[in-house]
């Protein structure tokens, strides 16, 4: 059963050569998102995970802006936990903690509510794709200055030659679907 769903997902990511330039080859969620089918299945496959994974409470789902935003919902929800957002700098009322990191051209910043999250507790960071680990990086050091525990940090996609899982290190990465 587990493998038709995976199969229902995988049928929803599409390839764009050289999207957004030459060389690249874009790997498009949007069919997914209009199948409510293999959306929901991507939901009970990263929700399987997680509870097998983490028989431990977890206590919220973090999901980063701004694709984070379409799965981490759905996700906590399934769960029966809530949802925190990262959103990019600038977006978030009150105060907040930031950090900065590298992208291929430039800089970024992301930032956390100060009081999103307590000390201790226990989150898991989501995200639609996995490419060069700047982004998903960046989520976990925020979560550290906040003192949260990162059980795992999970993806829809991971595009594997990029070596971005490397950059989390010790944090445990999970991905549905991997291309090179």
């Amino acid at each position: 059963m587990a493998e038709s769903k995976l199969q229902l997902v995988a049928r929803g990511v599409r390839s764009f050569p050289d999207f957004p330039k030459p060389g690249i080859l874009f790997r498009d969620i949007s069919p997914l998102l209009k199948d409510p089918d293999a959306f929901r299945a991507s939901i009970e496959l990263l929700a399987d995970h997680l509870k097998e994974k983490h028989k431990t409470k977890i206590d919220y789902i973090v999901g980063l802006d701004a694709r984070g935003f379409l799965f981490g919902p759905s996700l906590a929800q399934k769960l029966g936990i809530g949802f925190v957002l990262i959103r990019k700098r600038g977006k978030l009322p009150g105060p907040t903690i930031s950090t900065s990191y590298s992208l291929e051209y430039g800089e970024a910043e992301l930032e956390i509510q100060k009081d999103a999250i307590e000390p201790g507790q226990k989150v898991v960071i989501v995200d639609d794709l996995m490419a060069t680990g700047g982004t998903m990086g960046a989520a976990c050091k925020l979560m550290q200055s906040l003192k949260a525990n990162v059980l795992e940090a999970l993806t829809l996609v991971e595009l594997t030659s990029l070596k971005g899982r490397e950059k989390l290190t010790p944090v445990p990465f999970f991905s549905l679907l991997q291309y090179n």
